[in-house]
């Protein structure tokens, strides 16, 4: 990895978590800034050499990485930064779209009012970051968000494979396009809490058909960006989407 550290900045935030919790937003942020490139390697030493700190919490943060899509660690080699095909993110949106579906629609089902009180909480902190330097903590309270709703339906199963999904899914890459496009900041971020909000109030109201739509609903955004902002095939998009839906509800 050739990416230098801001290391006076970086050190100073060292104190204030677990070396590893800290090390890993740094390299976090990096990322979703895209000072660290798809398939760029994170060598661990040095890492650990430019932080001053020793290899232990690095290898633990680059663990944290891999654990929610960020790296990906190739047997013999070490931890880099994923450079998904484009049929690799089409079958991940293809996939969240049925997920993201059966997920909202037994939180709607299911939910207990302090459930539905954390959502909002999480929302409540997202609405206030709009900055740049805000990105990587966005992305990663969204991703909070999405695993909290499927979580409410109880189902550990749904659990398992969504969070699998997610971890395919080039999140990531849409905040680093924000991040280079600070034009499209604003009304995005805006247009994500709209949609989020949303889904939490048909949560709330236990309106199971309507928090399947608002779901299905935000992930069809999510497809446009990956249209407009990935260059992912309009036409490939929709086509994976029927075809998966065919093949678990072939009544339709």
């Amino acid at each position: 990895m050739n990416t230098s550290f801001d290391t006076q900045k970086d050190l100073e935030s060292l104190r204030r978590k677990s070396l590893k919790e800290e090390i890993f937003d740094i390299l976090h942020g990096k990322i979703i800034a895209g000072k660290v490139k798809p398939g760029e390697w994170l060598r661990q030493e040095d890492i650990a050499t430019q932080l001053g700190v020793s290899m232990t919490p690095v290898r633990e943060a680059l663990d944290l990485l891999v654990s929610v899509g960020l790296a990906e660690r190739v047997p013999y080699r070490g931890v880099r930064v994923p450079q998904p095909s484009s049929d690799e993110i089409v079958e991940a949106y293809a996939m969240r779209l049925l997920l993201e579906a059966a997920g909202a629609r037994a939180a709607a089902l299911k939910r207990e009012q302090s459930q539905v009180d954390e959502l909002k909480r999480i929302l409540s902190r997202m609405k206030d970051l709009r900055s740049l330097n805000d990105m990587s903590t966005l992305r990663q309270l969204s991703r909070q968000f999405h695993q909290s709703v499927v979580a409410i339906g109880k189902n550990s199963t749904l659990d398992r494979l969504y969070e699998m999904v997610m971890n395919s899914f080039p999140d990531w890459m849409l905040y680093e396009y924000l991040f280079r496009h600070t034009d499209l900041l604003e009304s995005s971020l805006d247009s994500e809490y709209q949609e989020h909000m949303a889904l939490v109030e048909a949560i709330e109201a236990g309106d199971a058909d309507l928090a399947e739509q608002m779901a299905i609903a935000h992930i069809r955004q999510l497809g446009k960006e990956l249209v407009e902002y990935l260059g992912i095939s309009y036409e490939v998009l929709e086509s994976k989407a029927r075809l998966l839906r065919a093949s678990f509800s072939p009544e339709e």
